[in-house]
């Protein structure tokens, strides 16, 4: 039986391995083809590595490892790099393709020329396929056959050409059927593919009646790496940012992918359109993360105190309704904030008109928008901090506290020294971790008023509430003027760099806390 067994293991091993192979192998040509190196050998890498470790005795601890390792590659470490290449290019609006596809498509740019030829056509199709042959006549009466990019007079057509009545209307061509003009318009969308070859000049469809002859616009020159425009013969070289561009400074769209070095890092250091709007949101995401911990934490600890207290009366009533803000889907509370604190309508402002107050421009005005923005925040993130600041007090032995009482402490004295320390030692990592969520807390800020109100003069889609998050993917996905990936990839890395240092200095200070409750 064992035998057995080893023996199905086997094959399944040589089965799942033959499927990743051929996999890995048809995709390696497909890169190959496509020019991507890099992912290239990656994936020799990868599979390589998958198969000693599934074919190598010696290598069967690294099994439990290996696939833990490729999802942490492909998920952390690709994309991490990824960002980095990213942010030496000008990739973004304008700029999405590579250079040889801009090339293909302006090469597959016609004009039509002022000497133009023009013929009226109709078209035949072939029965149940979407295959067309098109019969072509010019202004001299002279007949064509248009069949595989091919135009063959009509007199040197060796097939079947049936005109029934003799009324010199055919009806069927190759046993190609005459398209009636309803059912025309219902393949146009075929018909303007089709090209056929007349002298140097392309066969196009203008209009549902003719067809007129193009010429190429653009051809490129592959060993000075230009272009020509056969219509102005004006020449358009490659330039740094990503265009075709002449000696005059006429650009050609689209534009291309290409390096620029530390050009998105100078932009965002050095000028002053992009800079300015760039540091207001910096510092406002270390404030917005800052005032957030202090706020939730201090009204979270405040209302654990009370609920710690044993002569409260309704304990557990309490408990229930301060942990409902945590118990409800954050997205679903920020837009219920939203909406009170819409300036015309919002119950807030209404409240504030009922006490005589003036109505407040809360989403408008930069300063009042931060200050909601606090509000919605400290309302959903104070029960986290209210039970973790529960479950600490009530790990704090009462022997302190009656030590202290009898030095004379009075309850200041208490709650500094000994009940915010020893807090500290257990809440201190959840704070800095509190920290760094709220750094990057994209959701709260963009579902209560997207990063608004808008800085004026910023060149970058910049808010006065944005931060560093919603700022990036601002800059990626949701401005009017289009996309700049490059220069989000830029922001991204001061991101992920804050944010590494954040989580460095929690691993050092945790271990710090360890080593005080050792001595203790």
């Amino acid at each position: 039986m064992n035998i057995q067994d080893n023996m199905w293991k086997y094959l399944f091993k040589i089965i799942f391995l033959g499927i990743v192979d051929a996999l890995s192998i048809w995709s390696a040509v497909i890169l190959y083809n496509d020019a991507s190196y890099l992912l290239l050998i990656g994936l020799i890498i990868l599979v390589g590595a998958i198969n000693i470790v599934y074919l190598v005795d010696k290598a069967y601890p690294m099994r439990y490892i290996l696939p833990g390792t490729i999802f942490m590659v492909i998920f952390v470490v690709y994309p991490i790099f990824y960002t980095v290449y990213i942010s030496f290019t000008n990739y973004g609006t304008g700029n999405i393709l590579s250079k040889d596809q801009v090339v293909e498509q302006l090469e597959n740019r016609y004009f039509s020329p002022d000497d133009a030829e023009e013929f009226k056509f109709n078209a035949f199709k072939l029965e149940d396929e979407k295959k067309f042959i098109l019969l072509f006549e010019n202004k001299e009466g002279e007949r064509f056959i248009g069949l595989e990019q091919e135009l063959i007079p009509i007199q040197n057509f060796d097939k079947k050409i049936i005109d029934s009545d003799n009324d010199d209307k055919i009806e069927e061509i190759a046993n190609y059927k005459r398209l009636p003009k309803i059912q025309l318009f219902q393949n146009l969308d075929y018909l303007q593919e089709l090209e056929f070859q007349r002298n140097d000049r392309i066969l196009r469809m203008k209009n549902t009646e003719y067809f007129s002859s193009y010429i190429r616009q653009y051809k490129y020159d592959e060993e000075k790496d230009q272009l020509i425009s056969l219509r102005t013969n004006k020449i358009f070289k490659p330039s740094q940012n990503g265009f075709f561009k002449s000696e005059d400074g006429e650009k050609l769209t689209p534009g291309f992918r290409n390096n620029i070095g530390w050009k998105n890092y100078k932009k965002l250091l050095t000028d002053e359109r992009i800079l300015n709007p760039f540091l207001r949101v910096f510092i406002w995401t270390f404030e917005w993360a800052i005032l957030s911990v202090f706020l939730t934490f201090s009204l979270g600890l405040f209302m654990a105190i009370l609920l710690n207290d044993k002569n409260l009366k309704f304990r557990k009533i309490y408990r229930i309704i301060l942990i409902l803000p945590y118990a409800i889907p954050g997205f679903i509370s920020v837009l219920v904030w939203r909406g009170l604190f819409n300036a015309e309508v919002g119950a807030i402002n209404n409240l504030l008109q009922f006490f005589s107050i003036g109505g407040i421009q809360w989403m408008q005005d930069p300063v009042w928008a931060k200050v909601a923005l606090l509000i919605v925040n400290l309302w959903m993130g104070f029960p986290y901090m209210m039970l973790i600041a529960l479950g600490s007090l009530q790990s704090i032995s009462n022997n302190l506290y009656e030590a202290a009482a009898i030095d004379g402490a009075s309850v200041w004295q208490k709650f500094r020294h000994i009940t915010l320390p020893l807090l500290l030692v257990s809440l201190g990592p959840l704070l800095i971790s509190s920290f760094a969520f709220n750094f990057n807390n994209f959701n709260v800020i963009y579902l209560f008023n997207e990063g608004g109100p808008a800085i004026p003069g910023a060149q970058t889609p910049a808010g006065a509430t944005d931060i560093l998050i919603s700022y990036t993917y601002r800059l990626s996905f949701a401005t009017g003027r289009g996309s700049d990936f490059g220069l989000a990839s830029t922001v991204a890395l001061f991101i992920f760099m804050i944010t590494a240092t954040i989580t460095w200095f929690n691993f050092k200070y945790t271990g710090v806390l360890e080593d005080v409750k050792e001595n203790e």
